[in-house]
């Protein structure tokens, strides 16, 4: 639904007090912002600022205008992150309230790990290119004790799995496709370092998970996920060659991490009920 101007009609039909829009990158938003009338407006953006096609680029440099106006229309603006907060700052001089994304922490610290033959790292998410999940399958060459396993799918699949042909480790390298929402805790729990080498994130939801399963996570340092290696169980990297990767899972390999973290992730029910309060 990138483009649906119906939802202007649809926010202002609505006998709603507050109006909650998410998701900068995507017209709903802006939509919403036409139709909110003098209704309390809240957004929160995900904003990640860019794009890594270039044509994606240049459609948000044009739609930066309009993009402004409608966040800029809110009574409130809702960070997932600091770096998301800082982004937001700097790209549209707002000053929005940071409430990281919620997990179930019970649901993920409860979980019977898999059983497999062999111990394995885990990436899960959309197989797109920027996800970075090509940069993994490299690093498989210096990972020999360990197979990966890939959850999600995407257009991107079939250059992933000629990649790992490529570089001999099409064996090692297991593509799940989509996992159910009851099978995807007992994967976390059972991996022994979660992976992910995205470009662009304004939070990392699968890193939350993770760590909500126990299981230490090896991240890329840019974007949302730079906050992640403030925490316990996180390290980040910027140099995404093969042997930078292997060398940082293999440090991780015997972390211990508490799947009870007290991080303000767990607590974003009572920061939103704060947020929505403070409108009044």
């Amino acid at each position: 639904m990138h483009v649906c101007p119906q939802i202007a009609m649809a926010v202002r039909q609505s006998d709603a007090d507050i109006i909650h829009a998410h998701n900068y990158h995507s017209f709903p938003l802006f939509f919403a912002a036409l139709g909110v009338g003098d209704r309390k407006f809240v957004v929160t953006t995900h904003y990640h600022g860019e794009s890594t096609s270039s044509l994606r680029n240049r459609l948000l440099s044009l739609y930066r205008p309009f993009g402004r106006w409608a966040v800029r229309r809110a009574d409130e603006v809702i960070a997932v992150s600091e770096w998301e907060s800082e982004q937001l700052a700097t790209d549209f001089d707002v000053d929005a309230t940071v409430i990281q994304n919620g997990v179930d922490g019970e649901r993920f610290a409860q979980a019977q790990p898999i059983e497999r033959g062999r111990p394995y790292l885990l990436t899960v998410g959309r197989l797109v290119e920027y996800k970075g999940v090509q940069h993994v399958i490299r690093a498989m060459v210096e990972l020999p004790e360990y197979d990966l396993l890939v959850a999600g799918s995407g257009p991107y699949q079939e250059v992933l799995m000629q990649i790992a042909r490529e570089n001999g480790v099409e064996n090692r390298v297991n593509f799940l496709g989509y996992v159910d929402e009851e099978e995807l805790p007992g994967l976390y729990a059972g991996a022994d370092v979660y992976v992910t080498m995205s470009e662009f994130e304004a939070y990392g939801m699968t890193v939350a998970e993770a760590l909500a399963a126990g299981t230490p996570c090896v991240v890329r340092e840019v974007g949302g996920l730079r906050d992640w290696i403030e925490i316990e169980g996180v390290l980040g990297l910027r140099d995404i060659s093969s042997q930078a990767i292997a060398q940082t899972i293999k440090s991780q390999t015997d972390t211990q991490v508490s799947s009870h973290n007290p991080n303000s992730w767990l607590n974003v029910t009572n920061q939103l009920i704060q947020t929505i309060y403070d409108l009044e």
